[in-house]
């Protein structure tokens, strides 16, 4: 996988500010950063790279911060993967000759812009060479071939095995190669394997520091992550302690924010509602934490301004259950503001009358002149983006109004006095407003609004309306007025927006329960897509090779009725999955097809046989759009699989475990559970529950400490010692959890049911 940043403009010292998540293979041995040139017109340039290593990366097991050197990048030495070799020294009437078959390659470097390389093999001993075949766009290629020398007296020990890409017009890209000695191979006889390939390094290199540093983040998890029904319990525990709501001593919620240190609050905040929208729970789980955070806040104007557990999970909340609304209110709004590249600035002090030009034939504008303009030019985004706000209440997401009322509902009861009368609307405001709206109007590309980053105009226009924004969420007070005199020209907007903004939260909290099922239940119902685009359906039948270019391109529209395809947005429809039939939506592994952006949709035709199409998506966050999307409008089917094969079948086997039956049991798991938004990575219970055991398991002496107090106080018993004890506070319930879970994965590796490995790079530059 190879996500890429947003491009920094003509500059030296850019800043990115992305995070990224990327699932590695198991057998990954380096992780490389590339820093490139941006070309419009011709291959973009490659400025130099960081490599980290398994081996570095498993030494900071809280993860590496900081600046690394790039390095020089030479061509003969960016290679990856494996290549699959038999080498065998046979006895000959005159000599002896040396065999070597070249059987296949996995993980090859992509070379070409398709996102694949034309490998073939190239064998060199004792000046002799011999090629294999090329096989076309795949980084998986099989060749099963074999070449033979003879080893005369003296000859050279060295049997030189190289990987290139070949090319048509440009030079030939150097793949890697692995040498082996001719001698040992005689003692041996006979060696097969897959072997890594390697660089060729020599060549000088450049010193280090000569091309600039990159400052990163990155940590490596890895994670083995047991079977369901390992975690139930540990799921139940924490359902039911949101399900009733109870708070006083020993209860789990209360006692994992008091015990999460302030750098892992937003990890364990994203897991825990991760988890708890898998259960159906997150609105429940959110209202129990705003009682919490109610409950220990004394001053109104300290509500949810610290980085709580509440503040935490709310603001991952929005971003998974709000992205599209975000869309919608706010992307026409940032779309203007990047095409019209206006100068705007209302700070006398940061004012530059030459960047802006005339404002007739030969007379520059004065710096008033600008300052009005700009304050006219604010004033009709702000103004646009608060109407737009305000038409947008039935838009809004049923479980996000119904969370926003209980948050209203709670701090209504609790500053119930006249003088706060408008406490229950900043809370609202300062989830929607000041860490939702206003952070995706600084960083549009953060939140998916833009491809790219703006540039150093356009930032600071957005950076103006965020703070607009702000104000107007702040409910214009005395407070906020102050901090910046110079943006008093928007005051009468803010003043007139701080009015809107009251109203549209009274309608948007202004839902019952009985309204919310009907949304739910008309949202569930409409036929409208749910997504679409375009995508490549495999169209190759038979036994023949499965490969990328067998892929034709057609729109697609998924609806909570079908999956259907046309051959343009406006061509007629042809339904191509019934989504009542649909069993599984899943990821297939990239040697498949040579591509990492293919899934697979299993389903029944209507004779009930089981079918599966491919489909290839452009890019792997589209993949998980769609996945997520098919995902989520199958959840309800009968008959979903619970395990899938993530390879292909290709001739007689599998080519992800070999089976030869195929009608045989998938060798994996599905993930055709719910999932987030189309705009994030498809939930995985599973693993969510295994992150949040690793935390509790960091506190477990905590804990145990903690109940030993709260039995001496109450004189409740002991911690239990044994699974037939009985079991009755929550505190004592999951101190057993955690001893079954680590029980578990000590008997992991003996386990008969497949376990799944989970490495997960956590990436911010």
């Amino acid at each position: 996988m190879s996500p890429s940043s947003a491009t920094v403009w003509k500059t030296l010292c850019p800043f990115w500010g992305e995070e990224y998540q990327v699932h590695l293979p198991p057998t990954f041995h380096t992780v490389a950063f590339y820093v490139m040139d941006e070309d419009a017109l011709s291959r973009d340039d490659v400025i130099g790279k960081v490599c980290l290593t398994r081996d570095a990366l498993a030494a900071h097991p809280k993860g590496f911060s900081g600046w690394a050197h790039l390095t020089e990048v030479d061509p003969d030495e960016e290679v990856q993967g494996e290549i699959h070799l038999r080498l065998e020294v046979v006895p000959g009437t005159r000599a002896c000759r040396l065999r070597c078959s070249v059987l296949e390659a996995r993980d090859l470097a992509p070379k070409d812009r398709n996102g694949a390389s034309d490998p073939f093999v190239r064998v060199r001993y004792n000046g002799r060479t011999q090629e294999t075949s090329i096989v076309k766009k795949s980084c998986y290629p099989r060749w099963n071939e074999t070449f033979e020398f003879e080893v005369e007296e003296g000859a050279p020990e060295a049997l030189c095995v190289e990987a290139w890409d070949w090319d048509l017009v440009s030079r030939n890209d150097f793949l890697g190669k692995v040498v082996f000695n001719v001698h040992r191979l005689g003692a041996a006889q006979q060696e097969e394997g897959w072997f890594r390939l390697q660089p060729d390094q020599s060549k000088s290199r450049q010193e280090e520091g000569n091309l600039g540093s990159l400052q990163l983040e990155v940590r490596l998890r890895d994670e083995t992550v047991l079977p369901s029904g390992c975690y139930q319990p540990l799921v139940q525990l924490l359902c039911r302690e949101v399900k009733l709501g109870i708070q006083g001593p020993g209860q789990l919620i209360p006692l994992i924010e008091e015990m999460t240190s302030t750098e892992c609050r937003q990890e364990v905040a994203t897991n825990l509602l991760k988890l708890f929208l898998g259960q159906g729970l997150a609105k429940e789980f959110l209202d129990l934490l705003f009682q919490l955070e109610l409950g220990r806040t004394s001053e109104a104007n300290t509500l949810f301004r610290s980085n709580s557990l509440a503040s935490k999970s709310m603001e991952s909340f929005l971003k998974v259950a709000g992205m599209r609304y975000l869309h919608g209110v706010l992307g026409p709004i940032i779309d203007r503001i990047f095409e019209e590249k206006k100068y705007v600035e209302l700070d006398p002090s940061k004012v530059e009358v030459k960047d802006v030009g005339c404002s007739g034939l030969h007379r520059p504008q004065t710096e008033a002149e600008l300052l009005e303009q700009s304050a006219q030019t604010l004033r009709a985004h702000l103004g646009a983006l608060l109407s737009s706000l305000c038409r947008s209440v039935r838009a809004c997401p049923a479980v996000v109004r119904a969370t926003f009322r209980q948050l209203f509902r709670r701090v209504r009861e609790r500053f119930p006095s006249a003088q706060h009368q408008d406490v229950p609307f900043i809370a609202v405001t300062s989830f929607l407003c000041l860490r939702f709206f206003s952070p995706a109007i600084m960083a549009p590309k953060l939140f998916h609004l833009r491809e790219r980053h703006a540039d150093a105009r356009t930032s600071r226009t957005l950076l103006l309306l965020a703070k607009a924004v702000q104000n107007v969420g702040n409910m214009d007070t005395p407070a906020s007025r102050a901090k910046e005199a110079w943006m008093e020209p928007l005051q009468p907007t803010v003043h007139q927006g701080v009015a809107q903004l009251k109203d549209f939260i009274t309608k948007l909290v202004d839902i019952e329960e009985k309204e919310e099922l009907d949304l739910q239940r008309a949202l569930s119902l409409q036929a409208t897509p749910v997504k679409e685009g375009p995508l490549f359906i495999h169209r190759t039948k038979g036994k023949g090779p499965l490969m990328s270019s067998s892929f034709k391109k057609l729109y697609f529209f998924l609806t909570t009725e079908a999956l259907s395809f046309a051959k343009t947005p406006s061509s007629k429809k042809c339904a191509l999955i019934k989504l009542a039939n649909i069993r599984a939506a899943e990821k297939v592994e990239e040697k498949s097809f040579g591509s990492s952006h293919v899934m697979q949709v299993i389903y029944t035709d209507d004779a009930g046989r089981p079918q599966t199409s491919y489909l290839q998506c452009k890019c792997v966050n589209e993949l998980n759009q769609w996945l997520s999307a098919l995902r989520k409008v199958s959840i309800n089917n009968t008959g979903l699989l619970g395990s899938y094969h993530p390879g292909v079948f290709r001739g007689d086997k599998w080519s992800c475990c070999h089976q030869k039956d195929k009608t045989d049991l998938g060798c994996d798991k599905t993930r055709s559970q719910v999932t987030l938004q189309e705009w994030n990575d498809p939930l995985d219970h599973d693993l969510e529950a295994q992150l949040i055991y690793r935390h509790l398991l960091g506190m477990e002496a905590a804990l145990r400490e903690k109940h030993r107090e709260l039995n001496t106080s109450t004189e409740a018993g002991s911690v239990p010692t044994g699974p037939g004890e009985a079991l009755e506070d929550p505190l004592a319930q999951m101190l057993q959890v955690l001893q079954d879970l680590r029980e578990a994965h000590s008997r992991s590796p003996a386990s008969s049911a497949p376990l799944e490995p989970n490495r997960l790079l956590e990436l911010q530059t």
